[in-house]
Order: C-alpha cells, then sequence, then structure tokens
C-alpha cells in the first residue's frame, strides 16, 4: 500500500482536490498533510477531506517531508504538491509503478507546465559541471516524487527551496535506482521574481554543498542564505477579526485525560528525573527549561506517539464543532509544548494554539525550549507571576480585537487560576483544586464538555439533524 504526503503552507483552496484525487487509488491506505502553521482553513479542509493532519516542527518544505516520513506506515511513498488541481487521475499508479515493480528505488515526475527558469538556468548548469550523471533529468526541481522510506528516511533534507535538489543528489549518491515519470500536463501557481531569486539561491547552495571541488574553490563567494523563520504567529485570520467571542481551554488533564509530560516519563522512562526538577525547582521558567532537557532524542514522532495514548475527553470534538458553528473562536493556553497542542487544535478543528515551543532539528528533539513573550509578565499584568496564562489572554483580546469579557476560559489546576480569574467567564473543570473552584464562575463537576454549551447558551442541534 501507499502512503501519500502533501506538505501544505495556506493551500484551502486547493488541498481538498488533491485529497480527494488521491483517495480513489485503491493503493492508498494514507494521506498525510504537513501544516507549515497555516493562517487559511488549511487545517480544517484536510480534516474534512479525510487525510490525517499534523503541524511541522519547523517552517519549510524539507521539515514537513522529514516529519511526513517519520509519520508514513507504509514502505511506498508519494509526496504530492497541494496547489495543483490538474494531476492525471491514476497519478497515484503512475508515480509508484517503478516501485512497485521493482524496477526504481525512487521516482521523479516529468511534466509539461508554464515555465521553468530556476530549472534551466541554475539547476541544469549547475548539475553539468558537478554531477553530469544527473544531466539526464528534465526536472530535477520536481517536487511530485515517490520513494521508498527506508532509503527516504536515511537522507539529510534540506529545509528550504533545495530539498528537492538535494534528494536527487543523495539518492543518486547512495546507489539508488532513479527513473522519471511523464505524469502530464501541470499548473500551478507562478512565482514572484523575489521568490525565484530566493529559490535559485538555495536550489544552488543544495547543489554546490554537495559538489566538493567546486565548493572548494568558490565557497567563499556564496552569500549566507537567511535562516527561515522557525515560527509563525498563531493563526490570527482576519476574516475572524470580525467574531466577538472566544473559548479558551487548558489542555493537559482538561482536554486530554491526562498530562502529557507525566505520561511521557512513564513511556520514555523518565519518571524519576521529572519528579527531581519538579521537587527542587520553584520557578516556572526554570523548571520548564529543564524539563524541556529530559525530551532531548527524542522525535516529532515520538512525541506524538506519546500523546495519542492519553485520550481526550469523549464530547471535546462535538462541542467545540458547536462552539465554532456559533461563532465563537476556540484555541488552547497550555504550558506544554506547542508540538502537541497543535497536534490537539487539529485533531478538534480549533483556530490556535500558544504554549512553549520546544526546539526541533531535523526533527529530533535538541532539549532546547523557548518561552513565549506572551506568557512574560508586562506592565499590564494583572498577576505578579513571572509567567502566567493570563498574560496570553491580554494578548489574544488585543490580536483578535475582543473584548476580555467576551473570553471564557477553562481549566483544572493552579496554572489556570489567574486565566480563570481574568476572563470575563471562568470556568473550573473537573478540577479538585479549592482556589480555582472559588474563583471561576463556573463549575463543571463531571468529565464533559457538553455544560459549557449551556453556560454559554449554545443550542445543540436536535439528535439525528
Amino acid at each position: 500500500m501507499v502512503t501519500v504526503i502533501i506538505p501544505a503552507l495556506n493551500e484551502a483552496d486547493t488541498l481538498g482536490t488533491v485529497i480527494s484525487l488521491v483517495k480513489k487509488s485503491p493503493l492508498v491506505s494514507e494521506i498525510i498533510v504537513i501544516d507549515d502553521k497555516s493562517e487559511d482553513n488549511t487545517v480544517t479542509v484536510a480534516h474534512e477531506a479525510g487525510a490525517m493532519v499534523y503541524t511541522s516542527t519547523l517552517l519549510g518544505k524539507g521539515a514537513s517531508m522529514r516529519e511526513g516520513i517519520l509519520f508514513a506506515k507504509n514502505e511506498l511513498m508519494l509526496f504530492l504538491d497541494a496547489d495543483i488541481t490538474t494531476y492525471p487521475e491514476d497519478i497515484v499508479e503512475l508515480m509508484t509503478g517503478p516501485l512497485r515493480n521493482d524496477t526504481a528505488d525512487f521516482v521523479k515526475s516529468v511534466f509539461t507546465r508554464q515555465a521553468g527558469r530556476v530549472t534551466e538556468l541554475v539547476a541544469k548548469p549547475l548539475l553539468k559541471l558537478l554531477f553530469p550523471d544527473l544531466e539526464r533529468f528534465a526536472q530535477p526541481l520536481s517536487g511530485m516524487v515517490a520513494g521508498k522510506k527506508s532509503m527516504l528516511q536515511k537522507l539529510e533534507l534540506e529545509n528550504d527551496y533545495g530539498v528537492d535538489i538535494g534528494i536527487l543528489i543523495d539518492m543518486h549518491q547512495i546507489g539508488a535506482r532513479i527513473t522519471e515519470v511523464n505524469i502530464g500536463y501541470i499548473e500551478n501557481r507562478m512565482q514572484s521574481w523575489e521568490q525565484l531569486s530566493k529559490m535559485s539561491l538555495e536550489v544552488s547552495r543544495a547543489i554546490i554543498s554537495r559538489g566538493e571541488p567546486l565548493q572548494a574553490r568558490e565557497g567563499d563567494t556564496l552569500r549566507k542564505v537567511n535562516v527561515l523563520r522557525t515560527q509563525m504567529e498563531y493563526a490570527l485570520r482576519e476574516n475572524r477579526k470580525g467574531l466577538s467571542r472566544m473559548v479558551i481551554f487548558d489542555m493537559d488533564n482538561t482536554i486530554l485525560k491526562g498530562s502529557f509530560i507525566t505520561t511521557a516519563s512513564r513511556l520514555l522512562g523518565f519518571e524519576e528525573e521529572l519528579i527531581n526538577i519538579v521537587t527542587h525547582n520553584d520557578t516556572a521558567i526554570m523548571r520548564t527549561k529543564l524539563i524541556a532537557t529530559l525530551m532531548k532524542g527524542r522525535t516529532v514522532k515520538d512525541v506524538i506517539d506519546v500523546v495519542d495514548t492519553i485520550p481526550l475527553v469523549e464530547d471535546a470534538l462535538e462541542v467545540v464543532t458547536e462552539l465554532k458553528k456559533s461563532g465563537f473562536i476556540c484555541g488552547i493556553i497550555s504550558d506544554s509544548y506547542d508540538v502537541v497542542t497543535n497536534h490537539i487544535k487539529n485533531k478538534l478543528g480549533m483556530d490556535f494554539s500558544v504554549a512553549n515551543e520546544l526546539e526541533f532539528s531535523r526533527s529530533v528533539a535538541t532539549g532546547e525550549v523557548k518561552i513565549p513573550s506572551y506568557f512574560l509578565r508586562t506592565k499590564q499584568s494583572q498577576c505578579s507571576h513571572e509567567y502566567c496564562k493570563s498574560n496570553v489572554i491580554r494578548q489574544l483580546s488585543a490580536n483578535y480585537g475582543i473584548d476580555i469579557s467576551n473570553i471564557t476560559a477553562i481549566g483544572d489546576s493552579d496554572n489556570d487560576i489567574c486565566m480563570v480569574r481574568e476572563c470575563g467567564t471562568g470556568i473550573s473543570f473537573f478540577s479538585q483544586n479549592k482556589y480555582l473552584n472559588l474563583v471561576a464562575d463556573h463549575l463543571i463537576t463531571v468529565r464533559s464538555f457538553s455544560p459549557l454549551l449551556e453556560i454559554l447558551n449554545v443550542k445543540k442541534p436536535p439528535a439525528g439533524s
């Protein structure tokens, strides 16, 4: 069977068409969309079309491809661009045929298209000079490729426009059998001259860095590539700024029936180290940084596998869906990690998540963590804590143009007290914390979000409607 992997950034207009097409193939058992923190409805479209969705830990197609490889369950994988609606009906069969027939280990697509300036002016001349055996490929920069997981996961993928040419060269250098398959005429968005200039630089860098003789002679002439942005602002969509109500959920022991880091410590074997950090460090920031070191060396797949062992509150998806239908913006604020909260946000179709940013290098956790400035105390803070969720509330209020009185916060622990007290409506969820219960406007004493709909006067549709 085949896994189709689709990296996507703001591709809501075309992604559904691509997913619908590949779902028709009897060869496809898995469709994975790796979202690059899109600001449009890409995630919603992907879910509704039936794909699994994961949020990339790092901006860039290479990171998305690498993480797609990690998550894929099948040996045979097909990568498709999300912005193309003119794929042939048998794209899966065409691209994976040589793999299934065992006549190739890696397949590049070749097609007719509007233009290919970087290919003709940059890629082909450099390949002719450094890797003449690859000059035979008509479209070395094609991003529609198929390959074997066992081989692809050995490669070091670029994070920028150089990823496609880098894979081709690296496959060649490890002795893979490579072929091209013609997939006909393709239409995609034309790129601006600014984008083409950036692509040209990054493609050149990928080729030259793999060609030692030229690199040795002309390495000093290469301009340093600007580091790609490593994090986007959580999705603040312009078309949602007109909405006037928001519900913010804590994650651990609220949406999830458990704590991510506690579960990870048990499954990944660092329970004693976690207990030692928690009991010997009083400040939230120091605890956060030290706990992150326990995640060093874990892949993004390791993290997601842990998250997926923790059950969600049974009616979480149903309630979030009803809230959004009624015009509420829904999101998560957590002192866990963004790779976790983004995964839960995607599962529930929420609008945003804010959490500490666990750092990854080539999809492996470095043991470092970035604490977003939104959590930190300012002159406008209403509490004395150095690090607090209530500070995020004020930032969200300003960004979305929603008065705090129209924001509802729901949580279960000490860490949620200020947030619950700060908002117009504060809710304690299935909590034994007496202080939280005192400051909350409402108590939900069962592990269900359905009472939230009644509190917020959201009417559920009749059963079966």
